[in-house]
């Protein structure tokens, strides 16, 4: 398979915290690492677990940050296809509270790929499944060309100025930003996943609402960071090979849940299984 991630990839730094800071207060994190995130960067991590040859449409800045983001991109096997930024690239402070919830501080706006960038937008025609999660209403155009079109709930507004029909749009329940239904959509998905946690969560098609069930037990100890994207990133592959949404969700689930078991998901996402073999 080949599977191409389009969107941004941020410069995270993440640690605990005993609690967040009231106004005034000083707060020590402890356990901090550095690592490339944010929604575009981990849901492709969870991508070059697997079998799949995949592509990375991002856009870096030419600062240390853009610069130390690169480098752990390039030591995995993806293909990259980068636009280059003359600013600062985005950071995010990362703040993990004892209770495994994250609240993230975002330093500057996300750098997305835009389809005017000299990047080799022909390449998602060739692609069985791409995850959009940029802004550039002609990029999602751009990504339509490949056999599937997986798209985060967070850029329903870029979806609708595209025209595009999504093959799956995927948000979270619990997020206000994301949170949406078929009828938010002028021209509507073919399915709408919005997970809720403990509870799984919900495929929506023109046939009605299917519920698919979250793993019987999950890990503990880490934190709810990166678990979506992680989700999102299994769901992609599943679909594109092959099983049906509802199948997928309930296969992805695993994979999200797997994110719990640290602060950091990088170190506990799971393989993607080839179902060929």
């Amino acid at each position: 398979m080949r599977i191409a991630v389009v969107g941004h990839v941020e410069h995270i730094t993440l640690g605990r915290v005993a609690s967040l800071p009231a106004a005034g207060a000083i707060v020590h994190m402890q356990e901090p690492r550095f690592l490339a995130g944010g929604g575009g960067g981990l849901t492709f991590y969870q991508l070059v677990r697997s079998t799949a040859e995949v592509h990375l449409f991002t856009a870096l800045g030419d600062d240390q940050a853009g610069a130390e983001v690169e480098a752990r991109l390039r030591a995995t096997p993806a293909v990259l296809h980068i636009a280059r930024r003359r600013e600062a690239h985005t950071r995010n402070l990362v703040l993990i509270t004892p209770d495994g919830e994250r609240t993230i501080i975002v330093i500057g706006e996300p750098q997305h790929p835009r389809r005017d960038d000299p990047l080799p937008w022909d390449v998602l025609a060739t692609c069985d499944a791409v995850y959009f999660t940029a802004e550039d209403p002609q990029a999602i155009v751009a990504a339509r060309a490949a056999r599937l079109l997986v798209i985060t709930a967070r850029r329903r507004p870029s979806l609708v100025d595209s025209g595009v029909r999504a093959d799956v749009v995927i948000g979270s329940a619990a997020d206000p930003r994301e949170v949406s239904s078929l009828a938010d959509y002028p021209v509507a998905p073919a399915a709408l996943v919005l997970t809720e946690g403990k509870r799984g969560g919900t495929v929506a098609t023109a046939r009605g609402v299917e519920r698919f069930a979250a793993p019987a037990s999950a890990p503990a100890g880490g934190s709810v960071y990166g678990a979506g994207d992680s989700f999102a990133g299994a769901l992609v592959f599943y679909m594109a090979a092959g099983l049906p949404v509802a199948e997928a969700c309930a296969r992805a689930g695993v994979h999200g849940a797997a994110a719990l078991a640290s602060i950091d998901p990088l170190e506990s996402q799971l393989p993607l299984v080839d179902l060929a073999r």
